[in-house]
């Protein structure tokens, strides 16, 4: 596993998930005095969340780990433990599968996310704990806190920002971070 720099600047315990008015796919993220603008699921929020429902749960969700794309990112700032993805790996969405909402090695058979995507999304890649530590068929896989498509598109259940405003939170946040949606 890599390492990246470590900050001195004050680590939020709390990030709060509001939606934001107009759009349900739409939310504003407060990180201390930050508040910025952000994309949900392309189905809003959601308590009863399901796989493939395009919902974001609602729920207090805490930071693991994250990876990040070395070879287009560098010198990012933060407490938080990020891996170096690799061709390999991939996030296993299938709810059947044993390796459910957990990362796998490639060659893997079973319905699945590629980490090293080629749109950038997961250049970035914050794993937040929606059904990892505690895990249930059926519950959603794969809840990520990543970067945005342009234009703010929905996405399929997470959480993204600008990768200017994710350069911004990095260094307040750690592990056990906890990202509260309301």
């Amino acid at each position: 596993m890599e390492k990246t720099r470590r900050s001195a600047r004050t680590v939020s315990s709390t990030i709060i998930v509001r939606p934001a008015p107009g759009r349900q796919s739409r939310a504003l993220v407060q990180c201390g005095s930050f508040v910025l603008p952000a994309a949900i699921g392309r189905s809003g929020r959601t308590i009863l969340k399901r796989e493939g429902d395009g919902a974001t749960p609602i729920a207090s969700m805490k930071l693991l780990y994250g990876f990040c794309r070395g070879e287009r990112l560098s010198r990012l700032e933060t407490p938080l433990l990020l891996r170096r993805i690799r061709q390999d790996m991939l996030w296993c969405d299938q709810p059947g599968d044993p390796n459910y909402n957990r990362l796998v090695r490639a060659p893997f058979r079973p319905s699945h996310e590629e980490l090293k995507r080629k749109d950038g999304l997961y250049d970035i890649c914050l794993v937040m704990d929606w059904n990892i530590t505690s895990r249930a068929r059926n519950r959603g896989s794969a809840i990520f806190f990543h970067l945005i498509r342009p234009g703010y598109e929905p996405t399929a259940g997470c959480l993204a920002v600008h990768p200017r405003d994710m350069r911004r939170l990095l260094p307040h946040i750690r592990k056990g971070t906890v990202v509260r949606v309301l």
